[in-house]
């Protein structure tokens, strides 16, 4: 077509989030919130699950985790391994406590107490995924 730009002709690529949150009803309800902001979102039940999809994939831009899961790594722990192992990802972190955890929060990582708001949350998705 006469006129039509590159960036027309592909389309743009939402932004990917890994949401890991071990209650159903919850990681459902932040999958809807992260697909209403207009990110494609990709589910992990624990710390284990994401870890194992972070090896698989090499889109995911942000990621979103509750801190108290079962089965031994809690979202403190992950959230220092993507840390370590994947650098370049920005970091949710979400806890029904009222207060950021007693231990230090990785670096560029932010912390949202439960019942967060919405639109605070995806306010910050949008500034990380403009970072990158």
């Amino acid at each position: 077509m006469i006129g039509t730009t590159i960036a027309s002709q592909f389309p743009k690529v939402p932004p990917v989030v890994l949401v890991v949150e071990d209650e159903p009803l919850l990681r459902m309800m932040a999958v809807d919130m992260v697909e209403s902001a207009g990110f494609e979102a990709v589910e992990a039940t624990d710390a284990t699950d994401a870890i194992r999809i972070l090896e698989q994939r090499t889109d995911i831009r942000i990621v979103f985790t509750d801190i108290d899961m079962p089965r031994g790594v809690d979202g403190m722990r992950l959230a220092a391994a993507i840390r370590d192992r994947w650098p370049p990802i920005e970091i949710i972190i979400t806890s029904g406590q009222v207060d950021a955890p007693d231990v230090s929060l990785p670096v560029r990582s932010v912390f949202f107490s439960k019942p967060y708001r919405e639109n605070e949350v995806i306010a910050e998705m949008r500034r990380m995924a403009s970072l990158q």
